[in-house]
């Protein structure tokens, strides 16, 4: 990874103050963390420098607490499972700045572990505050980014500390960006983009940006009915955003100009109802009944995209192709995933895939550890596909 310092490059950690921003904005439950996996991805880091003697400072925020302190937002709930996880007690420190951060940190000795609280219960932390910045490092040595999925803020602990301190990007976002060059930066081509989801109006930057970018760029899930429409197709009782029409023409002379061949449903799957297992029919997309909703793409198209990935090496995956949530109409996003995922397998492919809905489909297909990488970052990963340049990552380039 040329263009970014890391933890390689951080010499010896041995009595060192290590500020390592981390996401901790897991899912709880009255007073319990339900899904511990933004938590688990961030271990192998803490231990790596509390193993070398650093002692590990970790910074987090919690929910939008607004600049104030808010008991519901406190990252104190959370210290139980990090505990466990990291495998040893960890600290806590009831504010991230100030006496209450400074005694904390004081009090540690080499390898040990401290929590500090929610750095959003002050107002510096977004504001990207030069004098919260400079207190945030007063208690560092140096910083590690850990935290891919809030690298499209510019707040104090994800952008600020990196220019005060020496900084470097922890494993996990060693290996995020490592996945994202090879997705899109310097990739082995041909490359494929698998774009689905509802509504055009949420992705025509990524539209825009991936055309420019990309060999092959598969359209599913609502907005390719927007597509359809825009070429003069009836799409039904379908959901479908009609006034994009013209932008979803400029799209497809974009493609054209830049030699993007873009991949729209040939058939698919239409019911009368939006609801599980409901009566379905698979038609051509230029013979869709007027009173029924596509809902899934149809063998046919199944088998297009399936020989595009078959030409492709890289494949980048950002939204379902139908209404994953609802059987039968899952059949296209998991046939379509399986086969990514075995020809991945087979070291034909690079797969990379992200934002929410993505990761909920591929887990649900089965293949979410099958993929070459998986994004976790959601806004950011969003970001990076729109090609917008993110301030956390920016600020932990390699100087000179």
């Amino acid at each position: 990874m040329p263009d970014f310092r890391t933890l390689d490059d951080a010499g010896p950690l041995q009595g060192k103050r290590v500020l390592l921003r981390v996401d901790l904005n897991v899912p709880m439950e009255a007073g319990r963390v339900t899904d511990a996996t933004r938590i688990e991805r961030v271990v192998p880091t803490i231990r790596e420098i509390a193993d070398q003697g650093g002692k590990v400072i970790l910074l987090a925020h919690f929910g939008r607490p607004k600049g104030k302190p808010d008991p519901k937002d406190s990252l104190k709930p959370i210290l139980a499972t990090l505990s466990e996880k990291v495998g040893k007690p960890v600290a806590f420190g009831e504010d991230c700045v100030g006496e209450a951060a400074a005694s904390a940190v004081g009090a540690l000795k080499d390898g040990d572990v401290l929590l500090l609280e929610n750095t959003r219960y002050h107002a510096g932390e977004e504001k990207n505050d030069p004098d919260f910045t400079k207190a945030l490092a007063a208690n560092g040595d140096l910083y590690v980014n850990e935290a891919f999925s809030a690298a499209h803020r510019a707040h104090a602990s994800t952008e600020g500390l990196a220019r005060v301190l020496p900084a470097y990007a922890g494993r996990l976002m060693q290996a995020e960006l490592d996945a994202l060059t090879k997705g899109l930066e310097s990739p082995a081509r041909p490359v494929i983009a698998i774009v689905g989801g509802a509504k055009v109006s949420t992705k025509i930057d990524l539209l825009e940006n991936l055309v420019a970018k990309v060999d092959m760029l598969v359209i599913g899930g609502g907005m390719a009915n927007t597509f359809l429409h825009a070429q003069g197709k009836d799409v039904g009782k379908s959901l479908c955003e009609k006034d994009l029409s013209d932008t979803a023409q400029r799209i497809m002379a974009a493609a054209k100009e830049k030699n993007c061949t873009i991949i729209l449903p040939a058939d698919a799957l239409v019911a009368r109802e939006f609801k599980a297992n409901a009566e379905n029919e698979t038609v051509p997309v230029d013979a869709v009944p007027s009173d029924a909703m596509i809902l899934d793409v149809g063998a046919a198209s199944m088998a297009t995209i399936d020989g595009a990935i078959d030409e492709a090496r890289t494949l980048v995956w950002n939204g379902p192709l139908g209404a994953f949530e609802l059987t039968p109409f899952d059949t296209g996003t998991v046939a379509v995933a399986q086969h990514a995922a075995a020809r991945t397998k087979a070291g034909q492919l690079v797969s990379v895939a992200g934002g929410g809905d993505t990761v909920a489909a591929l887990n649900h297909a089965g293949v979410g550890e099958a993929f070459s990488y998986v994004s976790t970052a959601g806004g950011a990963f969003l970001e990076w596909l729109e090609g917008k340049e993110l301030p956390g990552v920016e600020a932990l380039r390699a100087k000179g």
